[in-house]
């Protein structure tokens, strides 16, 4: 069995979330940096953590890695990478992107142009041709420097592990599908809890939690790079993944999860997201301020990406907004509060201190997700 490193890259902050999910499917963990998780795995490995995983970003495979502190020392490193064993005579092949930190060589565009010329380099001596017509599957390739030390992948995925299908309609601000579903991972919230998402949007916090109570697979709908690479996967691989992922979702599952907008659009645009994924039937969504937030029930769950002001609203009107979910939150018996924001006087006018906060970076802007936690509902005897 031919087994590859496989690179997980996350939102920083959320690396312990994908670990965990990693190791649930069953797979070695070989290494843990900011922003990515690396394991080991073979050909089946990449069709299930592309379908099955929530919190990735994408499926890389590596190619190797090197030290380089020269383009010269880069473009060697480079040509010397097995690059036939994974891209064929017709295949397209390019770096699709260049991070550096901390490391001698810098400039994205640069780094890219010398790789793509070492690899055709090394292509041309494998396949004894001058030229490639590129007309065959993608083989787009993603470098890190960190250091000094440059690790080259090539990416399974394609569109990001984000993009699941569902959302073809969205607001102005949303959250990203997979950091959604790791926010809610971070809480204690199963199946048979309440949860309400106060500001929903295009509803992309309750129907990722919709999706985990029916243990249906984030992929399962959508289609991979990495799907075209039958010299490397066999199809059979993806159709045997698509198999389980069917077979594990639980039909008749009942849940009580909620989406509330004040905007009458969102919550209709919120709905045929839902009806895409295919959790309609779990999820109630409605028109409804927060000021009118209220539910029956106890030991439920409030999570929510509220407005920032970072796009939305004037940071003064923030205020308002946050005092009113900080006073609907003390009238809920019993419940928790989870919410993601880059505002810096959540806590204070929430009116409470937060029990926990992680930093979490969403793209570029750092924010905190601030875990107000209730008590524990009684054992059932």
């Amino acid at each position: 069995m031919k087994t590859f490193e496989l690179i997980a890259p996350c939102h920083f902050g959320l690396e312990a979330v994908l670990k965990k999910e990693i190791v649930d499917l069953g797979y070695d963990i070989s290494k843990v940096e900011d922003g990515r998780v690396t394991f080991i795995g073979d050909a089946e490995a990449v069709c299930r953590a592309n379908i099955f995983l929530r919190s990735a970003e994408r499926i890389l495979l590596k190619a190797g890695s090197f030290h380089a502190e020269s383009f010269e020392e880069l473009f060697q490193g480079t040509k010397a990478l097995e690059w036939e064993r994974y891209i064929p005579k017709d295949g397209k092949f390019w770096v699709a992107k260049a991070a550096s930190v901390k490391s001698r060589l810098f400039s994205p565009s640069d780094i890219q142009s010398v790789m793509k010329k070492a690899m055709v380099e090394r292509l041309r001596q494998q396949y004894h041709t001058e030229w490639f017509s590129e007309e065959g599957d993608s083989y787009p390739v993603r470098v890190f420097l960190y250091k000094d030390e440059v690790t080259v992948a090539l990416d399974t995925t394609g569109e990001s592990l984000h993009k699941r299908g569902y959302r073809k309609l969205t607001a102005k601000a949303p959250i990203a599908e997979n950091l959604a579903a790791a926010l809610i991972m971070l809480t204690p919230w199963r199946q048979d809890r309440i949860l309400v998402d106060p500001f929903c949007g295009s509803g992309t916090i309750p129907i990722e939690a919709a999706l985990m109570a029916a243990n249906a697979a984030p992929g399962m709908r959508r289609h991979f790079l990495a799907e075209g690479w039958t010299h490397l996967i066999a199809e059979s691989e993806w159709n045997d993944c698509r198999e389980e992922a069917e077979d594990v979702v639980l039909r008749d599952v009942k849940t009580d999860i909620q989406g509330y907008d004040i905007d009458p659009q969102m919550t209709k645009i919120a709905r045929e997201n839902a009806r895409l994924a295919g959790v309609e039937h779990l999820i109630h969504f409605q028109t409804r301020d927060v000021g009118a937030l209220s539910h029956s029930g106890k030991y439920g769950f409030l999570i929510t990406n509220p407005p920032y002001g970072e796009r939305l609203m004037d940071k003064a009107q923030l205020e308002g907004l946050y005092r009113m979910l900080g006073e609907r939150y003390r009238a809920l018996d019993s419940w928790s509060l989870y919410l993601i924001t880059s505002y810096e006087h959540a806590q204070q006018d929430i009116g409470r201190k937060a029990d926990k906060n992680r930093k979490i970076y969403n793209g570029m802007m750092k924010t905190y997700f601030y875990q107000f936690q209730g008590p524990k509902p009684p054992k059932r005897g």
